[in-house]
């Protein structure tokens, strides 16, 4: 690896710096989304039986110190509970909000390492092949011992962006499927919250 790294030229420098920054942001997302799964489905069927049972401070209860986005929505939702339905939705939207922009957060940097990190090998190819004709120019012959350290560097730094790329973008994939499922959860949490609170809204009346 060494060598190769070597062999790459000065472009393996910016390559490696993309490498690690990507690699930096990829624990950051583990890190922030390690946390943020909840049984949403269980959780509402116990909002639900709480507010049927002991009302909305009873609901309250189940998710207060809940740091987790499905709860911290549905408690949004259940504190505007005295103000309102309408509140009781704005809560819902704005929580969701909130927790849909942290969910996200980060995600535009992986998607800048993956595509910086092809044209940066991309650019050391060319840099390689100018390197391979400078020279042929000065030596006026085409053997291949003489183009042979401009092609290696064209291929390294080519081969090393497309790993960087390819590696970021497969962990780019997994945390996009993880967020969607938890945007859809807290989508769903907050659809169940609105029915079984228009539901006993109506029975109290």
């Amino acid at each position: 690896m060494v060598e190769w790294f070597i062999a790459g030229g000065a472009f393996m420098w910016p390559l490696l710096a993309v490498a690690v920054f990507g690699l930096i942001v990829v624990f950051y997302k583990i890190f922030t989304l390690m946390g943020t799964g909840l049984n949403a489905e269980k959780l509402m069927i116990d909002v639900k039986k709480a507010i049927q049972t002991q009302g909305v401070p009873g609901a309250l209860k189940l998710v207060q110190g809940n740091n987790k986005p499905v709860a911290l929505v549905v408690n949004a939702g259940l504190t505007n509970a005295k103000y309102g339905m309408d509140n009781v939705e704005k809560g819902l939207i704005n929580m969701g909000g909130i927790q849909n922009t942290y969910l996200y957060s980060g995600m535009v940097w992986l998607s800048t390492v993956v595509a910086l990190a092809p044209m940066i090998g991309f650019l050391g190819t060319v840099w390689g092949m100018i390197a391979a004709m400078d020279a042929i120019a000065a030596a006026n012959d085409i053997s291949p011992a003489i183009v042979a350290d401009g092609i290696s560097q064209a291929l390294i730094t080519t081969a090393a962006g497309l790993i960087i790329a390819v590696t970021i973008q497969t962990f780019q994939n997994f945390f996009q499927s993880v967020i969607e499922k938890r945007v859809l959860e807290m989508e769903e949490s907050s659809v169940a919250l609105v029915e079984v609170m228009m539901d006993s809204e109506y029975k109290d009346k």
